[in-house]
């Protein structure tokens, strides 16, 4: 474990996550001996009391955070004790600090600043002054101020005015009265939004937050964000404050003694303290934590999306006629075999200013006949529908599907060095349909070599902290890769990179010993890739499949540590490994408590049985055609009360963007997902999941369409 983590952290990530310590234990010694996420939580059940991939994640993001405090803790130690005052006393606190806005209070009259008014007061020898008034116990305050007069402090007036400066710091650096001002931010603090004078109409976007205000604790988190990117953008000013007289009052409170002319000058310093320096400062340590709050909740629904996109059903190893659909420069159109191999390319001009159908359509059917088409993927962009139609009208002499396919992160993977050392031959035109196509029959292989921002199914993604946005996303790519499992004979690099414990450069080592050797035969054989040692050989092994190997287990997700164990149980039958696959009686009559042992447990054996029942099964669901409203083409098109079939085709907080064909997704409000109260959207539909919708309402000028699916049967 960590030299950084201690005995404490653990009992606090188990007291805030409400798991066993010994759970906790378990993971942080796993997660530093190099365990990733989705190891621990399939192959280490008995370890972890068979914690999933979401609480295996939150225990390493505490450790995580706890390191980093243990850090800053060290930083803060040595800069106090460089300036000689770190007592055992202050020592000690510091030490036994486990809340990071604490530490901060702690070390902020220590911190090295900038010159301020209080520096400057001080360098005038104006301390001994504030320390006096401070104490409000001396009258003839003003008389006394008399002593401290010099070339730099003049007047009586000047001595007063630096005495306070001096206390208005010493007040906003007291955890007292910071606490005291955090309670009433986080109790009474009101946003407010106004437009800056002369962008209403560039800022027209933004035009819901030109006079906005609302309880912070009322706030959305994708209405803070929003209100955030007008701001940056200089469409809107935007405040985070409570009232002000209540804080002050309490303030005084806490220094103010009495009514004597002392108690006038704290109370003016305590005025000018929460004025000046402590509501900015706490106004910026809130706004910051509510955007880190925004952020992990934006973050969230972006990786609940993705993770929905990436388990989409896919169609499997089938030829595929690919299109990107267009007008002036035609629809390109490339077929793809069963490995997604490009074996053809060419570009048709169904659509205006061209328009040649008949020509066009002839091809198509002539493709599909010459490499034995079994689908066909049209990408959802511009001239979409109109390719579809033309499609639908095309005869064939075999059966075709036909499927929509979005194209969200086409054009960026088309353009990238990924699609380039792919298709070094072929201009962004071709990648982007090969990307289509592939998308098609298998999405989440063909998603891997976009950036997951890039795909277009999230919530503010531009405005969240964007380090921890490639955390969470890549998280997520590795959890349904490893969840699915990855073919090693055919996966490409990008695809194997996030198979656990790999990474980018044993993922090309795979890949270049396949080229040299030819496919693995056992996944034993992955020993003999460079640089791929025993640990990363344990972490990988169980993801990778061998269709067809001589051992079956290579083809399931039972880990090569257990091989001896079903080995035992088959032996036991009286029976080969492959009998017990394919024989559900002789499974039936395994005893698994005959096979636990101090590390493998019931968890683990029960994992191995389902295993055996269905090794190597795709997880993710079949796939299905849909097809849009006749007649449906533009915005134009629509009138409201029409019930049509529609695509969900992203989720947030505030509902859901459902494609109905017209080129402009339609938004179902949350309030209008079901005839009762609905607090995740998620809870009702799910990404692409196929839906009929109502046209409540169409706004051409804007191309906004609204949409409902209350009372309408689905």
């Amino acid at each position: 474990m960590s030299s950084f983590i201690k005995q404490e952290h653990l009992d606090l990530i188990s007291a805030e996550l409400s798991i066993k310590n010994w759970q906790v234990s378990n993971v942080a010694r796993l997660v530093e001996e190099g365990a990733t996420i989705p190891f621990i939580s399939r192959y280490r059940k008995e370890q972890t009391g068979s914690l999933d991939e979401v609480a295996v994640a939150a225990v390493k993001d505490k450790l995580a955070r706890f390191e980093e405090l243990e850090k800053r803790k060290q930083t803060v130690l040595s800069t106090i004790e460089e300036q000689g005052k770190l007592t055992p006393e202050l020592k000690q606190r510091i030490e036994g600090c486990y809340d990071s806005t604490v530490l901060e209070d702690i070390y902020l009259p220590y911190k090295p600043k900038r010159r301020t008014k209080a520096t400057i007061a001080k360098e005038r020898g104006l301390e001994p002054l504030a320390a006096l008034i401070m104490k409000q116990v001396d009258k003839g305050i003003e008389s006394k101020a008399e002593r401290f007069l010099t070339d730099d402090v003049p007047t009586v007036a000047d001595a007063l005015q630096g005495a306070r400066d001096i206390i208005a710091e010493w007040v906003s650096e007291s955890e007292k009265a910071r606490n005291v001002v955090r309670r009433h931010f986080s109790r009474f603090a009101i946003i407010k939004s106004k437009v800056v004078k002369g962008k209403e109409t560039d800022g027209v976007k933004y035009s819901d937050y030109f006079a906005w205000e609302e309880e912070v604790r009322r706030c959305a988190s994708h209405r803070f964000l929003a209100m955030r990117r007008g701001q940056e953008e200089g469409f809107l000013k935007v405040s985070i404050v409570p009232p002000s007289e209540p804080v002050v009052e309490d303030i005084e409170k806490a220094f103010v003694k009495g009514k004597g002319e002392a108690a006038l000058q704290v109370e003016l310093a305590v005025a000018d303290s929460y004025k000046r320096l402590l509501e900015p400062s706490i106004e910026n340590e809130f706004t910051a934590s509510l955007k880190e709050k925004a952020d992990v909740e934006a973050i969230r629904v972006f990786a609940e999306n993705l993770r929905q996109l990436l388990l989409a059903a896919p169609l499997g190893q089938k030829t595929v006629l690919a299109i990107d659909p267009g007008y002036r420069t035609g629809c390109k159109v490339v077929c793809l075999d069963a490995q997604g191999n490009l074996i053809h390319n060419e570009t048709i001009y169904p659509h205006p200013p061209q328009s040649e159908q008949g020509k066009a359509m002839s091809k198509i059917s002539a493709l599909v006949d010459t490499y034995k088409v079994d689908a066909i993927a049209i990408g959802n962009g511009t001239a979409s529908r109109e390719t579809e139609n033309l499609i639908k009208h095309t005869r064939f002499n075999r059966e075709v599907r036909v499927f929509v396919v979005s194209e969200d992160g086409a054009s960026v993977y088309s353009a990238s060095s990924v699609a380039r050392e792919e298709f070094p031959e072929y201009d962004v035109t071709v990648r982007g349909s090969v990307s289509i196509g592939r998308r098609l029959m298998d999405p989440l292989a063909e998603l891997v070599k976009i950036d997951p921002k890039s795909i277009g199914v999230g919530q503010y993604q531009h405005d969240v902290d964007q380090g921890k946005l490639k955390a969470g996303l890549d998280q997520v790519v590795e959890s349904c890769v490893n969840h699915v499992g990855v073919n090693l004979n055919t996966a490409s690099k990008h695809l194997l990179t996030y198979v656990s414990g790999l990474g980018p450069q044993l993922a090309k080592n795979i890949v270049e010993f396949r080229k040299e050797n030819g496919a693995f035969a056992s996944r034993s054989q992955l020993k003999k890739v460079s640089r791929l040692g025993d640990k990363a050989f344990e972490q990988c092994a169980g993801f990778l499949r061998i269709p067809d190997a001589k051992n079956p287990l290579d083809n399931s997700a039972v880990h090569p540590e257990s091989y001896g164990i079903v080995e035992q149980m088959a032996k036991d039958a009286g029976c080969s490994v492959s009998d017990l696959l394919s024989n559900e009686s002789l499974r039936k009559n395994i005893n698994l408590n005959k096979y636990v042992t101090n590390t493998i447990g019931l968890p683990t054996l029960s994992d191995i049985m389902n295993e055996l029942a269905k090794p190597g099964r795709d997880p993710r669901q079949g796939i299905k055609v849909f097809e849009f409203a006749e007649g449906i083409y533009s915005i134009n098109d629509l009138v409201v009360g029409m019930v049509l079939p529609g695509i969900v085709t992203n989720i947030t907080n505030f509902g859901a963007f459902v494609d109905v064909g017209v080129k402009q997704d339609g938004l179902v409000h949350i309030s209008q997902m079901a005839n009762k109260y609905v607090s995740n959207p998620a809870d009702v539909v799910k990404l692409h999941q196929h839906v009929k919708v109502k046209v409540v309402e169409v706004d051409v000028a804007r191309k906004r369409i609204q949409l409902s699916l209350k009372d309408v049967e689905q």
